[in-house]
């Protein structure tokens, strides 16, 4: 298969991308100027217009194509899984065992919703939609007595999960004493599957 071949242009506007979202990521939006992104991306301030009418645009374009959100979508798309309880399992340490512990995961999501206020948002949900519900309407179908929850929501709680355990390992995780981050996940996963409360017995 003959390898894809891109443009002195394609290339120029992703060294631009690659730069600015190392930028964004070490530094934050505001502290970052337009110079500096063409600086380390190596090209011209003018070139930096020729693809992107401002600084803006230039967060807007890494946050829909770029953003570290959408690596998840392909990694639980390749998880496998004979049971709901198994398949959460599985996606849970898959996500965390691939992903690992990122500043710039966290970096990036804090950016967009303290200097931005979540603008970009709707834009990301739109591309990420497609991807997600097909897989919830695979974790909707598998054995397990699941209740009739609906399968976007039923993502958005997973990922909900699993976010929380992802930010607070990372704000919090190194805080803990040892005994209370063994089988951490496990345990938010069964949270998410089985709740807090123990059943009652008549």
């Amino acid at each position: 298969m003959a390898k894809e071949t891109l443009t002195k242009a394609e290339r120029s506007r992703q060294a631009i991308l690659d730069a600015a979202y190392r930028l964004f990521v070490e530094q934050g939006y505001a502290a970052t100027s337009v110079r500096q992104i063409a600086e380390r991306a190596g090209v011209a301030l003018g070139s930096i217009y020729n693809h992107f009418p401002s600084k803006g645009e230039i967060f807007q374009a890494i946050v829909v194509e770029r953003h570290p959100f959408l690596q998840i979508m392909p990694l639980l798309n390749s998880v496998k899984g004979n049971s709901v309880e198994e398949f959460v399992r599985n996606a849970a340490h898959t996500l965390i065992d691939q992903l690992g512990y990122h500043p710039d995961f966290l970096n990036l999501m804090l950016t967009e919703i303290v200097e931005f206020k979540g603008v970009h948002v709707p834009m990301l949900f739109e591309r990420m939609f497609p991807m997600v519900l097909p897989i919830a309407q695979r974790l909707s179908a598998l054995p397990g007595n699941i209740r009739q929850i609906p399968p976007p929501i039923l993502a958005r709680a997973f990922l909900g999960m699993f976010f929380s355990y992802y930010i607070t390992e990372i704000l919090l995780g190194q805080a803990m004493p040892p005994e209370m981050r063994v089988n951490s996940l496990d345990h938010f996963v069964d949270i998410f599957l089985h709740g807090i409360l123990l059943k009652e017995t008549t």
